[in-house]
């Protein structure tokens, strides 16, 4: 398999591994996420892919040998992680799209890193893309952190309980991180899956089925619910008075269960008919995705504007007001919340797609910490058997990012980098300035 590597890419690695051995964040203020705190004038040691040291920069000394970035006036933070996002084919189907190339995975893969989002959860294994994954993270490419599901169990890749399970041991011997969960699956085949996974200890998770449904999925140990679209289809079962109270109820059952939840509400208010066609015409960020992908984009929400009647357009704007109530009532109550967009989708550019999601997040009243900790802390906690990272202090995996002002104040500020470090490796925001300047031109037409 041949992978798109740009001369200029591939330079900047080689150039980096052959010359950095050890970074120093000088003079930093530090986010930790271990806590709202803030640490001021600190120094932050990186060396290989961990961090060496953190502390007061007076306690601190800092060699000859290493690579120092100042950081006065700056905020130093974890990587934040796409924890619902996609990966494209490397070895695309016959009936996929022209613009499933090498090319378009390498550019993809740095969108991700070059919003700041060092870890991904690939929610859609692709053949060839275990040996993709390990490529990125050994440095060869630049991405971000893989971690990916396998090919989806839905109602047209299983056709049996014995098939399900079959399939699930075989992803488990291939070696994917978990099992992708899309709809169409028979109650029969989901618990033939869940009970191998469980007894194989695969996670998986995604969607709920509409023949398993939410209750179900939580009782047969489905790890993460994606889109809160699961919850919202439980509560249409009852009389809308009762919505309140049966809400409280299946938080209840979350709670117990400990799932994670990964909201994509951008994305689902695009699905449902809620979202603001004409503005998403405007986002900047599409400049960087194929042409082709963007008049796909504009052709739908001009569908969108031109088909949905007024009665639809105010049932949508419903639906999304009680999406905003879950996830606000979920996160009053602890449940436990990634952050993630599902992105590349409908205007949803990896990376980019984040700055589109934490506006929903906020409506539903997390604060700022609670926000970023869904992207930092709670990966970390979720990938704990995996690695050690989410938060910066000795010994986590080095992915960081480097701010111009305090994201605690305003999270917009998250859009405002300096430059950003995966796995020990750093990107200045030159670099990446330069690079997405060379993806623009790609698809200019």
């Amino acid at each position: 398999m041949k992978y798109f590597i740009s001369l200029f890419s591939l330079l900047f690695i080689l150039i980096f591994q052959c010359t950095a051995q050890r970074t120093a964040f000088t003079d930093i203020t530090v986010i930790p996420m271990t806590g709202d705190e803030l640490l001021e004038n600190y120094t932050v040691i990186v060396e290989g892919d961990r961090i060496l040291e953190v502390g007061p920069a007076q306690d601190i000394s800092v060699n000859e040998e290493t690579t120092v970035i100042n950081g006065n006036g700056k905020f130093l933070m974890p990587g934040l992680a796409e924890m619902h996002g996609h990966v494209p084919p490397t070895d695309p189907p016959a009936n996929a799209p022209s613009y499933f190339t090498d090319q378009y995975v390498e550019h993809t893969l740095f969108l991700y890193v070059a919003a700041g989002i060092t870890t991904v959860r690939g929610m859609l294994g692709w053949p060839n893309q275990l040996e993709l994954k390990e490529k990125v993270n050994n440095g060869e490419m630049i991405g971000p952190n893989l971690y990916l599901a396998g090919p989806s169990f839905n109602g047209n890749s299983i056709d049996s309980p014995r098939q399900a399970r079959e399939k699930v041991k075989t992803q488990s011997e291939e070696g994917w991180d978990l099992l992708k969960i899309h709809p169409g699956l028979t109650r029969a085949e989901y618990d033939a899956m869940a009970e191998t996974a469980n007894s194989l200890d695969i996670r998986f998770g995604g969607h709920v089925p509409e023949d398993v449904g939410i209750e179900h999925a939580l009782e047969m140990g489905q790890e993460t619910m994606d889109h809160i679209d699961g919850y919202y289809r439980w509560l249409q079962q009852y009389e809308q008075p009762e919505w309140e109270s049966r809400m409280q109820q299946i938080i209840s059952k979350t709670i117990e269960a400990e799932v994670w939840i990964v909201p994509t509400q951008a994305l689902w208010e695009t699905v449902i008919g809620a979202a603001d066609f004409e503005a998403m015409q405007q986002y900047d960020e599409l400049k960087y995705i194929p042409t082709a992908l963007r008049k796909n984009y504009f052709g739908y929400a001009s569908r969108q504007m031109e088909e949905q009647t007024e009665s639809e357009r105010e049932q949508a704007l419903k639906e999304a007001e009680w999406r905003r109530k879950l996830l606000a009532e979920m996160n009053r109550r602890n449940v436990r919340i990634l952050m993630g967009t599902d992105a590349p989708q409908l205007f949803s550019v990896p990376g980019f797609s984040i700055h589109r999601e934490l506006p929903h997040m906020e409506a539903a009243g997390m604060s700022p910490y609670e926000i970023l900790k869904s992207g930092t802390v709670n990966v970390g906690e979720y990938f704990k058997n995996e690695d050690t990272f989410g938060t910066v202090a000795k010994g986590q995996r080095a992915d960081l990012l480097l701010l111009n002002a305090n994201p605690l104040n305003d999270l917009d500020h998250l859009k405002n980098h300096a430059g950003v470090m995966v796995q020990g490796r750093w990107y200045s925001r030159e670099m990446i300035d330069a690079k997405l300047k060379e993806i623009e031109q790609t698809y200019s037409e």
